[in-house]
């Protein structure tokens, strides 16, 4: 059973997504929250496997409070905002968050966004993702390669592959190895340079300038529901 804790100010908003996730048979809302300096509050008490965060909040915004909560806990954020404004993506990002959707999501896509996040994969808004891949690779880079942890080529193998969006079954037929030996590397890859999950890896890749724009597939390395719907990339966890 998958916990979720959910947080926004608006108590329709709030209670209608609680009411859809609860309503599902794998995931359970553990509580909800009105701000961000509860949700903290919440998140430590609860220890949910995914928080559900609206940005804007009175006390402390949903960034801050992801921030926090990264900081102490597994839990994996959802971000869920009426703005798709670039500074928000790359904020919460950075903070630690692991997806990133728009208010106007659809109430199956926003169940299939939390098990694709507690599965640990990687989410955001489709429309949100180009932009967000063209600026990293245009300005955002925070590191060079030669600042980089140094990866083996195997590592950066498996790296380039997870930025590019495939699964962890298709790394393997690409690798020809085994699927269980890709999860053993992807697993090995995120303890090494430090980081949550496949979201916070393809935003290292760009950033390290492993992965060019234009370089990944599609919709940028990154798991949309609707990809994930229709059986490609769909990975079974780290």
């Amino acid at each position: 059973m998958t916990t979720v804790i959910v947080a926004d100010d608006q108590p329709v908003v709030r209670r209608g997504f609680a009411a859809m996730l609860d309503a599902q048979p794998d995931l359970s809302v553990a509580g909800t929250a009105s701000d961000g300096a509860e949700a903290v509050r919440l998140a430590r008490e609860v220890r949910p496997d995914v928080a559900l965060m609206d940005i804007r909040m009175p006390e402390m915004d949903g960034i801050e409070a992801v921030r926090r909560i990264a900081a102490d806990l597994p839990t994996r954020a959802i971000m869920i905002t009426t703005f798709d404004l670039d500074d928000y993506v790359y904020d919460a990002l950075a903070a630690g968050a692991s997806g990133f959707l728009l208010k106007d999501v659809t109430a199956a896509a926003l169940v299939e966004a939390v098990r694709i996040v507690a599965r640990g994969e990687a989410l955001l808004a489709p429309k949100v993702t180009r932009r967000l891949i063209a600026e990293f690779a245009r300005q955002r880079r925070t590191a060079s390669v030669a600042d980089a942890v140094p990866l083996t080529p195997r590592e950066s193998e498996v790296l380039l592959l997870i930025a590019r969006g495939l699964s962890n079954a298709e790394i393997a037929t690409r690798l020809v190895v085994t699927e269980h030996t890709v999860k053993t590397h992807v697993a090995r890859l995120l303890a090494k340079l430090g980081l949550r999950d496949r979201t916070q890896a393809v935003v290292y890749a760009y950033e390290t300038g492993l992965v060019q724009a234009g370089d990944a597939a599609g919709n940028g390395g990154l798991s949309s529901p609707e990809r994930c719907w229709s059986g490609r990339g769909r990975a079974p966890g780290r």
